[in-house]
């Protein structure tokens, strides 16, 4: 017998509730869906707050909603509520959010771009498993354009080499359309000008001319699949071909919003945009040379319910944290970090965690965000090399890394500030302030960071080979084929003191 879940996605042009089973052999029913139109982003990106009508409007359908789940027997306070872009730019999302929570019982779990597109890589990876699409190998784009924002992920031989949330969404570009003459011609410069500057940015993560496979997900590119003669693949995947999706745009430039209406049976709000989301997809998919378009039925609803059941199976959580590496190595580069010198105190730290996890009381993700922090703790060479710890600190808390919140990456910043000098991380302002275990992870990371790039003190990786053995009060790392080590003693010396104060084993290098 499985267990039924429920999500609901604020987003900026209406509000959209997903029902499914669960069962126990990893398989998702859909058992309801549900959705009702919502102005939250003509609101927020005209006025930046939500006006008291639209506020109004979202309480009554998430109070419906909550009719229609108690027959499925889910309670209000154990249904996942998503506040998306608008809800997250908005001025007064304070009091929308606790509005809700009082007068309907939802409690409304604002998440960030990143956050975005990390259940979107989900949705996509599990709905494209059992097919031949290899988007696991391939150089392949993955593009979702909402009311808000457009979520991009650039995947490079199946490794995240980009993801973005780009400020540009169908009801931003229909405002700033109409702020001029309001025609399509207007659309489709606003947005090629928008695209092409985007452009140079995007290839310099990945070369378009080499992208292999077009992923477009949303309402709007499923409708246009299926009415511009597009192949079901499976029950929830098309592929349609780009010359058909590009005749199928040309047809519908001009059309108004009763003719989107009444030939696609869409809402007048979803109507409203449904012409500039398919201008803005034909324009980003003019960028590569991909002669067909893959167009999966499904939504960070859907992710949300698979990393809510533990992110799938044990094979997609593992490649999902695989991704966040590929993406922090993908920054690494950017800033032409020394990627060997990286590596290898990257792989010495994991070597350290994974003998010490019976005590670390640490688990697979924070593993993860010691890997991100190894690989990118000098990247502020870039900058200048005296203080590099303070460059380096400064450009991960300003970047995007595919899969990290803006919490962590704060983390991975202040373990990368840390891991150079005396200078204990629990003493400072900014660590203090935080909550108790994400102080003692970076205690625990900073120092096993500290020891591991001591080891490569002189950048030659010359002490690979080593064991690692305890005794009651210490640890030993016996060095197998060097004796001259003095440079890495030095080091020890140097960076010891904190893994030493924070696990009581005195390090020893033999």
């Amino acid at each position: 017998m499985g267990s039924i879940k429920a999500v609901i996605e604020i987003g900026s042009t209406g509000i959209r509730m997903l029902v499914a089973e669960l069962t126990d052999d990893k398989k998702r029913n859909i058992l309801d869906r549900s959705e009702f139109p919502a102005n939250i982003g003509r609101d927020v990106f005209t006025s930046r707050y939500i006006s008291r009508d639209t506020m109004l409007n979202a309480m009554r359908i998430l109070n419906r909603f909550g009719e229609q789940l108690s027959s499925w027997g889910l309670t209000r306070d154990e249904t996942l509520v998503l506040g998306t872009s608008a809800v997250r730019e908005a001025l007064n999302r304070d009091p929308f959010v606790d509005r809700i929570k009082v007068k309907t019982g939802f409690t409304v779990r604002v998440i960030d771009g990143i956050e975005e597109n990390r259940l979107m890589y989900i949705a996509v990876t599990e709905c494209l498993k059992e097919e031949s699409f290899p988007v696991r190998q391939s150089n392949s784009i993955i593009l979702d354009i909402s009311g808000g924002e457009t979520e991009m992920m650039l995947m490079e031989n199946g490794s995240i080499v980009g993801a973005h949330s780009l400020r540009l969404g169908t009801v931003i570009i229909g405002q700033q359309v109409n702020s001029m003459t309001g025609n399509t011609d207007d659309e489709l410069r606003f947005v090629a000008e928008f695209i092409n500057n985007a452009r140079v940015m995007l290839n310099e993560e990945m070369s378009l001319d080499n992208v292999q496979q077009f992923i477009a997900l949303g309402r709007d590119m499923q409708i246009a699949a299926i009415v511009a003669g597009g192949k079901p693949i499976s029950t929830f995947l098309w592929e349609v071909d780009r010359d058909k999706f590009d005749s199928f745009v040309d047809e519908i430039e001009n059309y108004s919003e009763e003719e989107c209406v009444a030939r696609f049976k869409v809402s007048h709000a979803d109507a409203k945009t449904f012409r500039i989301s398919l201008l803005t997809y034909r324009q980003f998919i003019s960028l590569t040379k991909v002669r067909t378009i893959v167009v999966p039925e499904t939504s960070i609803r859907e992710g949300a319910l698979i990393a809510g059941a533990g992110e799938g199976d044990g094979g997609l959580k593992k490649e999902f944290s695989g991704q966040i590496v590929a993406s922090a190595r993908t920054l690494l580069r950017k800033y032409k970090g020394d990627e060997k010198h990286a590596e290898f105190v990257r792989s010495v730290s994991v070597r350290i965690f994974d003998e010490m996890s019976a005590e670390l009381g640490l688990d697979a993700h924070e593993r993860m965000l010691l890997e991100v922090s190894a690989l990118l703790h000098d990247i502020g060479m870039f900058i200048r090399a005296e203080d590099h710890n303070i460059h380096s600190c400064y450009i991960i808390r300003h970047s995007e890394i595919f899969g990290l919140s803006a919490e962590e990456m704060n983390l991975v910043a202040l373990i990368a500030l840390y891991h150079k000098g005396k200078a204990s991380p629990q003493n400072a302002a900014e660590v203090k302030m935080l909550p108790r275990a994400s102080r003692l992870t970076i205690l625990k990371l900073c120092s096993i960071l500290r020891v591991a790039d001591s080891f490569d003190r002189s950048h030659r990786q010359r002490l690979g080979n080593f064991s690692i053995s305890f005794s009651r009060d210490s640890i030993t790392f016996r060095i197998k084929g060097h004796n001259h080590m003095g440079l890495e003693r030095l080091a020890l010396q140097e960076k010891a003191d904190l893994f030493e104060d924070v696990f009581g084993y005195k390090v020893v290098l033999v």
